[in-house]
């Protein structure tokens, strides 16, 4: 049985632990069961998202297996936790929520212009206009920066090695493209209603306002696009060594997206913290 995938493994675990996990600090899971590592949580959220057969499920097969396969054992817990207690202080203030949020837009500029200009017909095949986030994300600047925030924004350290990477793949080595697709699109697309929820809650945004890039409203299913997309990744034409540089650069793309998080200043428990706090007066109705 696979504990996880590419994209649990990058955003899916960024979005999918950070609900679970409020002692951010700590990264376990108290239960009335004892504690539970986030090995046992992979686990179980890998075996939800894969309750049917083989037959029938895409990610029991071809790159897709081969990616969160590859991907599941680079990722160690202490990686794991970089990601869970980043993305809580980019909940901590909205200063750090909108660097986060600048950060993927410049990060999202360089992938999506690189779709647009490459020549290699794979990438081209995994591209969907219905996951591009750069217009959501201009939305986003607007709201947080105001009138001329291009003129305003200028990208971290962190977000330009990032998205110099894209660029460097996009020119010598196309296919790897299609590892920064599916590391940080599914993920995304899988965690972006609970992400929103969890930024509006913490931040106390209001009206819908600075959560247009977790913000899907072209796909009615994430669970069925996921698996379409899934079908067609397992088509494409790929040697066994172009699969393997495909998932070593999935894990990179992983350690990128770490060192955006790791950038952001403020405390991942007071943010977890004030998201627990908020959900339960909102559950009670206080």
């Amino acid at each position: 049985m696979v504990n996880s995938s590419a994209a649990l493994s990058s955003a899916m675990t960024l979005s999918l632990l950070c609900a679970s996990l409020f002692e951010a600090e700590s990264f376990s899971i108290t239960s009335p069961r004892g504690s539970r590592s986030i090995h046992d949580v992979h686990t179980n959220l890998h075996m939800a998202a894969t309750s049917t057969s083989a037959e029938t499920n895409p990610r029991l097969e071809g790159l897709a297996f081969d990616l969160d396969d590859g991907t599941r054992k680079s990722h160690s817990v202490a990686q794991n936790s970089s990601f869970v207690s980043g993305f809580f202080r980019g909940l901590s203030t909205r200063e750090a929520y909108s660097k986060l949020l600048t950060s993927l837009y410049f990060v999202y500029t360089a992938m999506e212009d690189t779709f647009d200009s490459t020549s290699e017909d794979m990438v081209k095949v995994m591209d969907n206009s219905e996951l591009r986030r750069v217009d959501a994300l201009s939305l986003d600047m607007e709201y947080f920066y105001g009138p001329g925030w291009e003129k305003i924004i200028t990208p971290s350290r962190a977000a330009k090695k990032y998205a110099d990477r894209v660029l460097e793949v996009g020119r010598d080595q196309p296919k790897l493209l299609i590892a920064h697709q599916y590391t940080r699109y599914l993920g995304d697309l899988f965690g972006g209603q609970m992400m929103s929820g969890m930024a509006t809650r913490s931040l106390n945004l209001e009206d819908g306002n600075g959560v247009a890039f977790y913000t899907f409203n072209d796909i009615n299913s994430a669970k069925d696009f996921i698996t379409t997309w899934y079908q067609k990744l397992n088509e494409l034409d790929l040697t066994a060594k172009e699969k393997q540089e495909i998932v070593d650069e999935a894990n990179y793309v992983f350690e990128l997206n770490i060192e955006i998080l790791e950038e952001l200043e403020g405390s991942a428990l007071k943010a977890a913290w004030t998201l627990a706090w908020r959900s339960f007066r909102e559950k009670m109705s206080f």
